[in-house]
């Protein structure tokens, strides 16, 4: 793995970031990186994050992104050094104004995201530091991660939209049992119910996440794999089948005229490997 180099990974060595971000070769790999606050999120780390998730839906030689968590925890929550003020931002707004939930705005961008993402949870996570992962399209956890639903045990309610996202990993009874109950939920019943897809020694659970990327994305044409990310995501809030085979349809008439599937159909009738030429940067079609 090498350092990043980036114009977002200069920018935040000047501000001493959040984050860290490294290279796998294909795979980017973002770090929350506060391990002495258990990575609690901050306003400045969902803003780094989603800086870096800009870079890699325009960089063609980036084919996925796995997070993961610096030292023992993934992330402890939202950061709770303001004490009973923490979630106050009356005093930031002007009348009836209500600002957008920075959880939200951080899960949104990566279910935006052109690039398949791996969550690497490496540890305990609560709060924010759960439903942040919930985008994601796998979730690899350690042995010794356990999932905090404590909102209503802090007089909040779930975030991030995570009332849309949770139900739709594993459904809406559990859904309902672990956020209303407030529970701590053990990484056994999380896989046991979907939320998680494999659990691992914890000094495995990075590269694994990576292996599963690579996997993922090693045999895929890169606009293909966006796509199809777009679709599965988009589709599972569509109130009928019919708008899945309207989007279906636009993708397979774009797809269908491309170097791409020309390329996927002649590899396989000549049995060599595919060369793909369509990148994501240029070629993706607008099919919503």
């Amino acid at each position: 793995m090498t350092s990043d180099t980036s114009a977002v990974g200069r920018k935040a060595a000047q501000e001493q970031p959040t984050i860290s971000v490294e290279r796998d070769g294909e795979i980017v790999i973002i770090r929350l990186n506060r391990p002495d606050r258990l990575n609690a999120f901050t306003l400045q780390m969902g803003a780094e994050i989603r800086a870096v998730l800009d870079e890699t839906d325009a960089d063609d030689s980036v084919r996925a992104v796995v997070l993961t968590g610096e030292g023992r925890a993934f992330c402890a929550g939202a950061d709770l050094e303001a004490g009973g003020s923490t979630f106050d931002a009356s005093s930031e707004v002007a009348g009836d104004e209500v600002p957008p939930d920075e959880g939200g705005l951080l899960t949104l961008r990566m279910f935006a995201s052109l690039k398949p993402i791996v969550a690497a949870i490496n540890g305990p996570s609560a709060g924010v530091g759960v439903t942040m992962t919930l985008p994601a399209d796998v979730r690899i956890a350690s042995e010794d991660a356990k999932f905090g639903f404590v909102f209503a045990a802090r007089g909040l309610v779930p975030e991030a939209a995570s009332s849309w996202f949770l139900p739709r990993l594993v459904g809406l009874p559990t859904a309902l049992q672990w956020t209303i109950g407030a529970k701590m939920v053990q990484v056994d019943e999380a896989l046991e119910r979907g939320l998680v897809q494999q659990v691992v020694p914890k000094d495995k659970v990075l590269e694994t996440a990576i292996a599963v990327a690579r996997e993922m994305t090693a045999n895929s044409a890169p606009v293909s794999a966006a796509l199809t990310r777009q679709l599965l995501w988009r589709m599972a809030g569509a109130p009928s089948p019919l708008d899945a085979h309207h989007a279906d349809s636009k993708a397979i008439f774009y797809r269908g005229q491309s170097g791409d599937v020309y390329e996927g159909v002649m590899s396989f009738l000549e049995k060599r490997p595919a060369t793909y030429p369509n990148t994501v940067s240029k070629d993706l079609p607008d099919i919503f």
